[in-house]
């Protein structure tokens, strides 16, 4: 059963991340929207504060046009003041020098008669003027259109007052020119940008100063939209579509409007860069936000992949764990049956006449008990329980033997490729067992291939950064050796690969094989400390990896050859074990060898008899797993009064934390079930010495 996948974020994720820009950007567009009407409006401001000061500098400035006027008409009437010779001609030059902005005075009847001037200049003609000189009142002035001086150089505008009829005065009217441009006062100084303009109308729409370029307002335009934050400031639209901020001021008394105006683009430009980055802004952060977004579940993604992997890999080691349990309990039990039948087989073999039926009886039967004790201890590599010490090895070597083997017996078809360099790289562990699992691999690889392929073996260092999850373990930080199997078989299909290491399992007939090839194989990598990689799918082959972690201790030496079993010298020695056949079956094979045993099937009783006779025994050999007390804890007992008493802990079951939890109780040496007669002989006599 497959595990179920973890939650993984939603696909509403994007969602989130959409609803969280569209905020954003509104919350932007908001902002952009004050930005623009804070810009119009302070714009609109000091269009307005600038068309009053310049609307109230023209005023002054005309006023003061006009008073000249009507100083003029004052001394006409009171005849201080000559229309006729050459003293009129200077007298009005020298009135319009004293006038600011007038350059030329023209004095005409109402018959059009001129009948003084300062210049010899054109009069503007009578229609011109507005309103029309014929409804002058005393206290009215008349604005003429432009009109070009009489160089041509630039336009005019004339200003006229009523002369009415008096005794030896002809009723008439009092002409002034000015430059149309002076109409614009200081503008030009003022003027808050480039784009800004201003221009000069009568009420009838007739302009009368303003620059001419295009672009620009070259009449009174229609109708406009207020702007509500500012009073007296208008938007309005040309002809051309463009819209421009209009400030408007009247001059009712000389029947004038000035208009100032702004175009609302170039108003806006600084505000429409801020607008540009701002989108740009808004649009790299989408991008942003989708490639963390992506980012995101892609993560949360391998997340939930290595959460399967995770979750599939416990799966397997819990279960590899129950039936490494499982099966060591059976092998414990198992070997309690075989130590029996070895024992009692190799005594009555030595009772046997050499050569006899019985003799020879005896050895088939020890034969098969032998074949019962090697599975057994295969099922043992699988549980990591037998009582097994171990070495530093090289590793490279035991692969070279492993493919010297194997090159003699190739099937047709099949290569060999040897991959890697690690000489001189060393492990720990049983070079034996290492070299029973390179060659179940390899013998897997060539069976994968009936129609023949490359079976390529590689061996290399690694070293691993951070943890990784494999296909069936993890595998931590550090150094390893990495041993690698490849084959191009069939592969390994998912269902395969659930029980691919389980004890007994196997997809070839019972004469192709047992199915511990690969539990032994796991059994030496997990005792390692290790891990196992598989790589496969149906119709590409497959790939195991061992990853041995890298020991840097110097090799050990090699274990002495075997000689005679030695006899003891008539030693007393206490033996513990709560079967009663196997303490029966010692206690005799002790005797055989020249040894005085004292037998105990109760752990207590036989701590009892130590304590009561500390010195009188030359050994303790004790089973671990027994009712009571186990051997550890006998032995720890025992040590309080007999610190040096040898201690031969024999046991079926127990691995590398057997051999720990030993060492820490003060056990003197570890021996795995079943017992031979010859093994037990050395172990003792090593003891004992």
């Amino acid at each position: 059963m497959y595990p179920v996948p973890p939650r993984t974020l939603s696909p509403r994720l994007w969602w989130v991340a959409a609803g969280l820009w569209l905020v954003l950007t509104v919350a932007a567009a908001t902002a952009l929207w004050h930005m623009r009407r804070t810009a119009v409006d302070i714009q609109a401001r000091e269009l307005r504060v600038l068309s009053l000061a310049l609307a109230d500098a023209l005023n002054r400035g005309l006023q003061v046009a006009e008073e000249g006027l009507h100083a003029i008409r004052l001394e006409l009437r009171q005849h201080r003041l000559a229309l006729t010779g050459p003293e009129a001609t200077q007298a009005l030059r020298t009135r319009a020098a004293l006038m600011p902005l007038v350059e030329l005075i023209w004095v005409i009847s109402r018959e059009d008669s001129l009948l003084a001037a300062s210049e010899a200049a054109p009069v503007p003609e009578r229609s011109s003027f507005s309103p029309a000189l014929d409804q002058l009142t005393d206290e009215t002035t008349a604005v003429s259109h432009p009109f070009m001086d009489l160089n041509g150089r630039q336009p005019l505008v004339a200003l006229a007052v009523r002369i009415p009829g008096a005794p030896g005065i002809a009723a008439g009217w009092i002409l002034a020119a000015m430059p149309a441009e002076a109409l614009r006062g200081a503008f030009s100084v003022a003027s808050p940008a480039a784009d800004a303009d201003l221009v000069v109308f009568r009420d009838d729409g007739v302009r009368l100063t303003g620059p001419t370029r295009p672009g620009v307002i070259q009449e009174e335009p229609g109708p406009a939209r207020r702007l509500d934050s500012t009073p007296g400031i208008e938007l309005r639209r040309l002809r051309d579509g463009r819209e421009r901020l209009v400030a408007l001021q009247s001059l009712p008394h000389f029947g004038l409007k000035l208009m100032v105006t702004r175009d609302l683009n170039a108003v806006l430009a600084p505000w429409e860069e801020v607008a540009w980055l701002t989108g740009m802004g808004m649009a790299l952060l989408f991008a942003i936000m989708a490639v963390s977004v992506y980012l995101v579940r892609r993560a949360d993604r391998r997340r939930a992949e290595a959460q399967v992997a995770l979750q599939m890999e416990l799966a397997r080691s819990n279960k590899l764990q129950s039936l490494g349990t499982l099966a060591g309990g059976v092998a414990h039990d198992f070997n309690n049956v075989l130590a029996g039948i070895i024992g009692f087989g190799e005594m009555a073999q030595s009772a046997a006449p050499p050569g006899s039926d019985q003799a020879r009886h005896l050895d088939k039967m020890l034969q098969a008990a032998l074949r019962g004790k090697a599975l057994v201890e295969r099922i043992l590599a699988f549980s990591r329980g037998g009582a097994r010490t171990s070495t530093v090895f090289e590793l490279d070597p035991v692969v070279n033997e492993v493919l010297v083997l194997l090159s003699t017996s190739l099937p047709p078809g099949i290569v060999l490729e040897r991959r890697g360099d690690a000489q001189g790289a060393r492990v720990r562990g049983d070079p034996a067992r290492a070299f029973e699992a390179i060659m179940n691999l390899c013998t897997n690889a060539m069976q994968a291939m009936p129609r023949g392929g490359v079976m390529t073996v590689g061996l290399e260092r690694l070293h691993a950064e951070s943890p990784r999850v494999l296909s069936h373990s993890q595998l931590a930080a550090g150094d390893y050796l990495a041993l690698a199997v490849s084959d191009q078989g069939t592969g390994i299909t998912p269902e395969v690969m659930e029980h691919l290491f389980e004890p007994f399992f196997t997809t070839r007939s019972a004469q192709s094989g047992t199915g511990l090839g690969l539990a032994v194989v796991h059994g030496v990598v997990a005792e390692s400390g290790g891990a196992i990689d598989v790589q496969s799918s149906p119709g590409r082959g497959a790939r195991f990896t061992l990853y041995l972690p890298e020991c840097f201790e110097a090799t050990g030496s090699k274990p002495p050859l075997p000689t005679a079993a030695p006899r003891g010298a008539g030693q007393k020695l206490l033996v513990v074990d709560d079967e009663p056949s196997l303490v029966a079956m010692l206690a005799e094979m002790l005797k055989g060898l020249g040894y005085e045993p004292v037998a105990y099937s109760d752990s207590s009783a036989a701590l009892r008899a130590l304590r009561d006779d500390p010195g009188g025994f030359a050994a303790v050999i004790t089973d671990e797993v027994m009712p009571g007390l186990s051997g550890t804890q006998l032995t720890e007992a025992l040590r309080a009064q007999s610190p040096h008493l040898p201690v031969l802990l024999v046991s079926g079951y127990g691995g590398a934390l057997l051999a720990s939890r030993a060492a820490a109780a003060g056990v003197t040496r570890v021996l795995s079930k079943p017992l031979q007669r010859t093994e037990l002989a050395r172990a003792l006599a090593e003891l004992l010495h």
